[in-house]
């Protein structure tokens, strides 16, 4: 299985906090394993701990990190980096490679990126060269490079789980 992590720059605590959030959730919720965060927001991470909790999976947060050497130790143990904006290769054109990595980090963020990040990035990918949310980048992008369809992953020990229904809500309380 493909290790993936989500490196989120750039997040301000007062201004962010919901996107980062949603960033964070849709990665979870995608397959990945974790969420390294460029910035200062303890309860941010303890909040999507909780949801990881609730719901099951082991989807982390590592707060306060130096986006610099967290990229630098990935690049360093064998890993690729992908850094999602709407400037760079088309991601359907990078598609193809990407899958064949079995360690990537992706890099979204929130204000201006640095760009040191775009000469560090084995990829910049465009998705869409259009002004785009972050979070709908997330979720498009680890959709397109999937293995198998991320919309069916399971999540073992969680304290809840939905159940499909045509219509309504079911929730098992596993508790």
């Amino acid at each position: 299985m493909k290790k993936i992590v989500i490196l989120r720059l750039g997040h301000r605590p007062q201004r962010d906090k919901r996107i980062t959030t949603h960033v964070g959730l849709t990665a979870r919720a995608f397959g990945a394993e974790g969420m390294l965060l460029a910035s200062e927001d303890k309860k941010l991470a303890d909040n999507i701990a909780d949801v990881a909790t609730r719901w099951g999976g082991d989807f982390y947060v590592k707060n306060d990190v130096s986006w610099k050497s967290e990229i630098n130790k990935w690049k360093e143990d064998g890993g690729k980096v992908c850094h999602l904006s709407m400037y760079g290769i088309n991601l359907p054109d990078a598609v193809p490679e990407i899958r064949q990595c079995d360690k990537l980090m992706i890099v979204v963020g929130a204000e201006k990126v640095p760009f040191e990040i775009y000469e560090m990035a084995d990829w910049n990918v465009a998705v869409g060269n259009q002004p785009h949310s972050e979070v709908a980048a997330v979720a498009v992008t680890m959709d397109r490079i999937a293995e198998s369809d991320p919309l069916r992953n399971m999540f073992e020990g969680g304290e809840l789980t939905i159940v499909p229904e045509k219509c309504g809500k079911q929730v098992i309380d596993n508790r």
